[in-house]
């Protein structure tokens, strides 16, 4: 069975894809929130990224995730899966609950010298995704939609003409493990699409489908959700006032350097912005 070394952060979608699909099929794997330096200097923070065997890093959940033997995803499929995320600009509504959010993220590695590090910089893929957020509210076309219900409304569906419990079936597929990464999502930072979740009558099937993705992944270290859908769950662990302080510290000393932060941000969003350009 192979081992996978993964960078990425939790409040990320497609870094829960990875991570769950990992869990799931209890594949061995460690975990950083900090890009190794080759990654970075690549494809900046951009995430998640895995690496099988100390082989290439690769981009992409669902390139991953088919590495380790999970199906491929339609296009149809994959364009309802970005819909259900709408709603994720909200993150951002109110920066403090976004920087805080963030604060909370833990780092699994063993030192506590290399968690300070990685805290500290960390702060700068917060700085890195607010500014993303916010530079895509102002210049976005977007709206909301009148029911934030409705881009669950495919799933719900899917979920009904299902012939087991999950998306796949009697198991779970890599869609479930990415339409759950999104409900991970939703749910680390509250965004309005949770309230839908939690409350809209059109939703049963779906909230019927995330109590069983919470009985199965029940032993999993990144399930937010469990706060706001039974069976409830505590949530992950958060960091220490030690660590919360160093990623502060990180994001002060990063908004102090401003001008050097943006260049780096703008440098690497346009990279990103290449990489997947060239597929």
């Amino acid at each position: 069975m192979p081992h996978l070394d993964v960078y990425g952060q939790d409040h990320s979608p497609w870094v829960q894809t990875v991570l769950l699909g990992l869990h799931d099929k209890g594949i061995s794997h460690t975990f950083t929130t900090v890009p190794p330096p080759s990654v970075f200097k690549k494809s900046g923070i951009m995430m998640p990224a895995a690496s099988i065997d100390g082989g290439p890093w690769r981009l992409e959940s669902a390139e991953i995730l088919l590495q380790v033997g999970f199906d491929p995803v339609s296009r149809e499929d994959m364009r309802a899966i970005y819909r259900a995320w709408n709603g994720v600009r909200h993150r951002t509504d109110h920066p403090l609950r976004f920087w805080h959010g963030f604060s909370l993220a833990t780092d699994p590695h063993p030192s506590l010298l290399r968690r300070l590090r990685n805290h500290f910089l960390r702060s700068f893929a917060t700085l890195y995704f607010y500014l993303l957020i916010r530079f895509g509210v102002i210049i976005g076309k977007q709206r909301d939609p009148e029911s934030f219900a409705d881009q669950f409304l495919f799933w719900e569906q899917r979920l009904t003409e299902s012939t087991g419990s999950y998306l796949g079936g009697n198991e779970p597929d890599i869609l479930d493990m990415m339409l759950f990464g999104i409900i991970q999502c939703h749910c680390s930072i509250p965004v309005p699409p949770l309230a839908a979740l939690q409350e809209d009558a059109k939703l049963t099937r779906v909230r019927i489908w995330i109590g069983t993705m919470q009985e199965r992944f029940a032993d999993y270290g990144h399930l937010y959700s469990g706060v706001y859908f039974a069976p409830h769950s505590p949530p992950p662990i958060r960091t220490t006032p030690l660590e919360q302080t160093a990623f502060w510290f990180g994001s002060i000393f990063m908004l102090a350097v401003f001008p050097i932060t943006v260049a780096l941000i703008v440098f690497f969003a346009m990279r990103v912005a290449r990489l997947r350009l060239n597929g």
